[in-house]
């Protein structure tokens, strides 16, 4: 008589932990970019609301009411932008949103031998010094500019800025900055509700 063991199989219920909500400190001037791409990474819009209230800013409400107000018209042509500058175009080629996009990708932070971060965006300006500006590019802002001199002023703007800011007014003069970003205007008017919609132009 042979005895067999009775084999048991045990299988063993594999339990992934649920990933904590991003909640990194920004610095008190952090980047318009640093601030959206942290509302982005929120999962509830709780979250998302209580990150805009925490680093609400002068230029962040600029760029919502641009982007999500339709009272607001663009004053520049849609699509990509072109660049004005013939010695880098012939020696580059390409429009200046494909080079804020290669801008972007070659614009990661390096690390030194301190181990400190070199943050790439240090020789750039950023939204925050730029937004005054913004009325310049917007229907009934600034109507005696030439459309000329409107593209140009805002071509030297996008060059001056960091590469992921510039990237922020390119999808907003478009009304487009929700292709990137997990904003919506729900989650702007609960955050801002001292932000008046309509009637702007």
């Amino acid at each position: 008589m042979t005895t067999t063991k009775a084999k048991t199989s045990t299988r063993t219920k594999k339990v992934t932990a649920k990933k904590p909500e991003q909640s990194v400190e920004l610095q008190p001037n952090a980047f318009q970019y640093e601030i959206l791409e942290l509302v982005s990474k929120q999962r509830s819009n709780a979250k998302k609301i209580e990150v805009l209230k925490k680093y609400e800013n002068p230029a962040l409400k600029s760029i919502f009411i641009w982007n999500f107000d339709e009272s607001v018209k663009s004053a520049l042509p849609e699509g990509p932008v072109p660049y004005s500058n013939t010695k880098d175009q012939t020696s580059l080629g390409g429009s200046l949103s494909e080079k804020v996009e290669k801008r972007i990708a070659g614009s990661q932070d390096k690390v030194s031998f301190n181990g400190l971060a070199e943050r790439a965006d240090a020789q750039h300006t950023s939204l925050r010094n730029e937004y005054t500006k913004l009325y310049n590019f917007v229907r009934g802002g600034n109507d005696s500019l030439t459309s000329i001199r409107r593209e140009t002023m805002f071509i030297q703007i996008l060059e001056g800025l960091h590469p992921l800011e510039a990237e922020i007014l390119i999808l907003v003069k478009d009304k487009k900055l929700t292709d990137k970003y997990k904003i919506t205007l729900e989650i702007v008017k609960e955050a801002y509700p001292d932000i008046k919609w309509g009637g702007r132009s």
